[in-house]
């Protein structure tokens, strides 16, 4: 795509990375340990009950989930707005299939973030007059995969216990195991840590509100997350038939416009429940779908291969290091096994469809991440 390689080179690459490393570097100097935040008598008490919870959280990572113990989340920054990242989603207007960006490191990924949110939208418009469908989502947190001790942020350290849970084991699990150029299989290994951890939290720590919030929220998240995964197969199976652009263009937009109806029906369920508003209001297109399915493909074959395991953290965690040395069309055929497998036991964690983890996307996995 001729568009698209202008977009992206030369100068512009190279101020893409500039701000990437300023804005990484802005943070891990506004860092402040946790002890001395709680120590000051100017942090606010919703702060400080906050900072006690998120530390108690962490302790917990490494005792019960076997998940490194080192110095991310002992820190804490407010970074004066309610995102840390935006990322950038695209997809072709009658495909499903994310663009992918390569980076060192983190190698290739299907978005590409930033923190000078003007280059982000350059980037969304760029892509756009190249005729692709864009999605630019506000992350609340990322990963540097273990090359810098991550902050606490004010983005994420208000959310309710068992999502505060979900976050930060879903990114000290990037530090545990991550694979280059693999974004599906990094994102729902997390994901899965992620929501196994919270769950195992909230049964031993938890209060009873704070697990009724988090079940009401999960169950929430499925119906979602089955509505969205319906509609997506159905693009899948137009794009893949033979009718006409334009024919699969009409299509597309009953499909999606029966997509919002579903929610509007699901938002009477809930009583009103207005928190996936944003989702379906804006870029409710093929980027947006394209990184819904990033993040939630796999994550029941990774519960079944944790519930194969006894439950046991470290061991769920080696047969996923095996599963990450396969070559990769091994490696998909071992996922796609394993979505087959069930069990009652299996089925209490596992949700109805294909993805447990977060609606909104609010995680990522290195500086140029989500």
């Amino acid at each position: 795509m001729v568009g698209l390689g202008l977009a992206l080179s030369g100068c512009t690459e190279l101020a893409y990375y500039r701000q990437a490393a300023a804005g990484q570097w802005d943070l891990l100097q506004a860092r402040r340990p946790v002890a001395e935040v709680l120590a000051d008598p100017a942090t606010a008490p919703n702060v400080r009950q906050r900072l006690e919870t998120a530390q108690a959280l962490r302790a917990f990572a490494s005792a019960e989930l076997a998940l490194p113990d080192n110095d991310s989340y002992r820190s804490y920054v407010d970074v004066q707005r309610l995102y840390v990242v935006k990322n950038v989603f695209a997809a072709p207007e009658l495909e499903l299939e994310p663009r992918r960006w390569c980076f060192p490191i983190a190698g290739c990924l299907s978005y590409r973030g930033y923190f000078d949110a003007e280059a982000a939208q350059h980037l969304a418009d760029a892509l756009r007059a190249d005729g692709d469908e864009v999605y630019v989502a506000d992350i609340a947190a990322y990963s540097t995969l273990g090359w810098f001790a991550d902050p606490l942020l004010n983005t994420f350290i208000h959310w309710p216990t068992g999502r505060l849970a979900e976050l930060m084991f879903h990114e000290l699990a990037h530090q545990r195991l991550y694979l280059a150029d693999d974004t599906a299989f990094n994102e729902a290994f997390a994901t899965a840590v992620g929501h196994l951890g919270a769950e195992r939290w909230l049964v031993q720590r938890g209060s009873a509100r704070e697990q009724e919030e988090y079940s009401a929220d999960d169950r929430r998240r499925q119906a979602f997350l089955q509505i969205v995964t319906a509609s997506r197969e159905s693009l899948a199976a137009v794009y893949a038939s033979d009718q006409s652009d334009a024919e699969k263009r009409v299509e597309k937009q009953r499909i999606l416009a029966e997509l919002r109806t579903r929610y509007r029906e699901l938002k009477q369920e809930w009583g009103g429940y207005a928190g996936y508003d944003r989702w379906f209001e804006q870029d409710l297109n093929n980027a947006k779908l394209a990184g819904h399915s990033t993040y939630h493909r796999w994550v029941p074959a990774f519960i079944v291969l944790y519930e194969q395991g006894g439950r046991d953290f470290t061991t769920f965690y080696q047969a996923a290091e095996i599963l990450g040395r396969l070559p990769p069309p091994e490696r998909e055929a071992r996922l796609r096994e394993l979505l087959t497998v069930r069990s009652p036991s299996m089925l209490a964690h596992i949700p109805s469809i294909a993805g447990a983890g977060h609606a909104r996307n609010t995680r990522c996995s290195f500086v140029q991440e989500r």
